[in-house]
């Protein structure tokens, strides 16, 4: 299967501040990665240099083979990635019809096949942005985010914060996702044992730099090397 997406001795931050060193990775097509580790490790960074919201200091990415160092976070979306960020960001002014309407381009993903997905955004289809609950904006920000038809979506702690039933009920779809869908999916996910077994592939991460990559079932068989991981170094 090709590559969709390649990163080679990434380095990226804040301004100045680096956050990220010498990160690498190869993601192939369907393929599924889950990023892991402590707070403040990087995580979300990753996934917001991979949508261009950082600065870039060192290192070069490739989606689908095309360079897009240089290209603004706008085209990086039209060019097929799809970003379910950590707080949400829905409109609270627009209902959840037209906060999915909003971000729809052609592809296989319809209103329909969403409202299919997650049939409580169906029910509450009228309902504003600020008056559903915090597992329902969580379906609605995955929702818009399918709705632009990505080939790589990016998912940051999308359990977070939420009700044991929900999670229950977004982990079911997060499967779905990655295992019948042709998306290539990278999860960041603070419940690690949650994201490796339904991802293929994992990364830790520690202190910006890459502390195991590898098979996810691998470090999930691994409790001891799992559990050193994520000790304080």
């Amino acid at each position: 299967m090709p590559d969709v997406l390649q990163l080679e001795g990434v380095s990226a931050g804040y301004g100045q501040t680096v956050v990220l060193e010498d990160v690498s990775l190869t993601l192939p097509e369907r393929g599924s990665l889950a990023v892991i580790g402590r707070n403040g490790v990087g995580k979300t960074t990753l996934l917001a240099t991979i949508m261009g919201h950082t600065t870039m200091h060192a290192g070069d990415i490739r989606f689908n083979g095309r360079g897009i160092n240089a290209l603004p976070v706008y085209e990086r979306s039209r060019a097929g990635i799809g970003y379910v960020p950590q707080a949400r960001e829905i409109f609270p002014s627009l209902n959840i019809e037209e906060n999915l309407l909003v971000a729809a381009r052609p592809g296989p993903w319809t209103l329909d096949r969403v409202y299919d997905l997650f049939p409580n955004l169906a029910a509450r289809r009228h309902h504003m942005g600020n008056q559903i609950s915090g597992g329902e904006q969580q379906m609605l920000a995955t929702g818009r985010a399918l709705m632009g038809n990505p080939s790589l979506l990016l998912l940051d702690e999308p359990l977070e914060g939420l009700a044991p039933i929900i999670v229950d009920g977004l982990l079911k779809v997060l499967q779905r996702l990655v295992q019948e869908e042709s998306l290539t999916v990278i999860l960041v996910e603070q419940s690690a044992k949650l994201a490796l077994e339904i991802t293929r592939d994992a990364m830790v991460l520690n202190r910006g730099r890459i502390a195991f990559s590898g098979p996810s079932a691998e470090l999930l068989a691994d409790e001891a090397r799992l559990t050193s991981l994520f000790v304080a170094q």
